[in-house]
């Protein structure tokens, strides 16, 4: 590179960075008390167009299959919590917080009075799986700690009956014996090719495992601990995408978050005979990482969210998986991503990474609206870093009167549910 050109490019990147310690735009705060009582949508909306998930700031741009796919600047931003936001609002309070020591904690599922956190390796620590009892909510005490020799890269856990499903990236579904809530007992694995499985959910006695690169492999578990495999479930046409991320089942029909393929729908009343209804593309793109369904004025609506830098939610009206139409969405600040949600009637709770716990009122999905929030992100948290995906990873909310949270760094906290 010539010395003129190199000077030209340091001016440009230092005229880009000047304005990187403005004030972000404020995201939409708490609605305060209805002033009407409860909102009942009567079905109808506009249709949205969709944009995309980045914002063109015009000087960054990466291509995909020989498409322009995502837009940026060179700025940098320091991800703390909102200026002038309060730690928390609409009531939601934390009850309890428990360190976890095995690596990155990122997702948690809670039965049997036990909540059961699976981690990731991170800075030299070996992930796995960390129990604790929750049957005092407000004292979550450590009854176990649980990794396998060479394999700890835990992403995903569920259970059903007396066994807890745990994705692995190197052996697949590992299937524990929970006849012993506190001290679970490995049982067997299930193989599901070189790329292990990323995700797991359980719905109506079958057990979804979601495969990078691969598919959705299909288990029947009549017998909890002894899973018989199905099908393997793959959206047609686009190989490439990086396959399923995760899925979520209503009504018979599996919702694929197929990473960058779209966010795909297939009908599986009958896994001999799956069909592909229908996709929802990105025109950047962008990532389909997870979603939660349901029906609100006789549609059917996906609460859909992204992954990496401005991703967000969408919802989207899949009534008619042929034509899937954007009628809402809801941002928080670009340099920020969404992560995991769970629908719990109106209120939709979302693990927002470093936003924290959002909680937003869906009453009417065409206008999402936050009535509560937890900022659990603080950068003197220890492990902290600058990586993008820090913070809230995983929310539950199991019906026992309380909200389960599992953050990068602090590990398993406990709020009430509103």
């Amino acid at each position: 590179m010539t010395t003129p050109l190199r000077t030209l490019l340091t001016l440009l990147v230092l005229q880009l960075l000047a304005g990187c310690e403005d004030t972000p735009p404020r995201p939409s705060f708490d609605a305060g008390p209805p002033d009407a009582g409860p909102f009942v949508w009567d079905g109808t909306y506009t249709e949205l167009e969709e944009h995309g998930d980045w914002v063109d700031r015009g000087c960054f741009a990466s291509c995909r299959r020989g498409k322009a796919s995502q837009h940026g600047t060179f700025e940098a931003h320091r991800v703390a919590t909102w200026a002038g936001e309060p730690e928390s609002s609409g009531g939601l309070t934390l009850l309890s917080e428990r360190h976890v020591a095995q690596g990155q904690p990122v997702d948690v599922y809670v039965t049997l009075d036990h909540a059961y956190v699976v981690s990731l390796p991170y800075q030299g620590r070996e992930g796995g799986l960390t129990v604790f009892d929750v049957r005092d909510p407000k004292n979550p005490i450590l009854t176990a700690s649980i990794s396998l020799p060479g394999d700890n890269f835990w992403n995903g856990v569920w259970a059903w009956g007396n066994a807890l499903y745990v994705a692995s990236s190197s052996r697949g579904v590992l299937v524990y014996d929970l006849s012993s809530p506190a001290l679970p007992v490995f049982v067997r694995s299930l193989p599901t090719g070189a790329f292990g499985a990323h995700t797991v959910l359980v719905d109506g006695g079958r057990l979804y495992a979601m495969v990078p690169n691969t598919g959705t492999y299909v288990y029947d578990v009549s017998q909890p601990l002894a899973p018989v495999l199905r099908a393997l479930i793959t959206i047609p046409g686009d190989f490439d995408s990086g396959g399923p991320h995760d899925a979520f089942v209503y009504e018979n029909r599996l919702y694929i978050s197929n990473a960058f393929g779209g966010y795909g729908v297939m009908e599986v009343t009958d896994l001999d005979d799956v069909r592909y209804l229908g996709l929802y593309p990105r025109p950047d793109f962008g990532f389909a990482h997870h979603s939660a369904v349901g029906t609100f004025a006789n549609r059917t609506l996906a609460f859909e969210g992204g992954e990496f830098h401005s991703s967000h939610l969408r919802v989207l009206d899949v009534t008619d998986p042929a034509r899937i139409v954007k009628l809402g969405e809801f941002r928080m600040r670009p340099v920020t991503s969404i992560h995991n949600l769970i629908l719990r009637g109106t209120r939709l709770y979302v693990a927002w990474y470093h936003e924290g716990l959002r909680v937003l009122d869906v009453s009417n999905p065409t206008r999402p609206t936050q009535v509560a929030h937890y900022n659990t992100f603080r950068e003197s948290d220890p492990s902290r870093g600058d990586s993008l995906f820090e913070g809230v990873y995983g929310v539950r909310v199991p019906g026992d009167g309380h909200v389960y949270v599992v953050d990068s760094s602090r590990g398993l906290l406990v709020f009430n549910e509103l």
